[in-house]
């Protein structure tokens, strides 16, 4: 299979707006005692097509959300989106996690729980079915929605890999 190129390079000239995924305080316990810190997961997204996570460490909360927020726009992926939802079904996978992603008529909502809304709304998808299945983890949740979202083609390119017309994609 031939090597994708949906990353987009430069972030300069894009709105992107950021979500909080979830937020972890981590405990380290030494012999002088406890130090804590926290872990952010953050997913960015112009609501247009474009979507990125990070994460970020540090001993703030507010820092580690920076943190995370620089790490998103470092890990930006363009999505085809169709009048509001996703071109076809997917499944994919992380960890324990997996998840089915399914086009929705307009007026469905975004039927997603958790990680994979705040994905799903940030990439500017308004009608979609989801469904996770295994681990809840929030981290395997973003990164399995993420990678599903990678594997979307839009009907243009099926057609154009083919090398037929749009709408011998439909009719088969």
């Amino acid at each position: 299979m031939a090597k994708r190129n949906n990353r987009v390079k430069s972030t300069n000239d894009i709105d992107l707006k950021d979500r909080l995924v979830a937020i972890n305080r981590v405990t380290k316990v030494t012999k002088g005692g406890r130090t804590f810190t926290f872990a952010a997961i953050v997913v960015v997204g112009n609501e247009n097509g474009i979507v990125g996570w990070g994460l970020g460490k540090a001993n703030e909360v507010t820092a580690a959300i920076a943190k995370g927020v620089e790490a998103a726009k470092k890990n930006l992926i363009k999505v085809p989106v169709h009048k509001g939802t996703i071109p076809h079904e997917q499944v994919a996978k992380f960890g324990g996690s997996r998840i089915i992603l399914k086009p929705a008529s307009h007026g469905t909502g975004v039927k997603a729980g958790g990680a994979m809304r705040a994905v799903l709304e940030s990439v500017g998808i308004t009608d979609v079915l989801a469904k996770s299945k295994g681990s809840s983890n929030p981290h395997n949740l973003v990164k399995a929605t993420i990678a599903a979202l990678d594997e979307m083609r839009s009907p243009a390119t099926v057609a154009q890999n083919r090398g037929i017309s749009v709408e011998q994609v439909f009719k088969g």
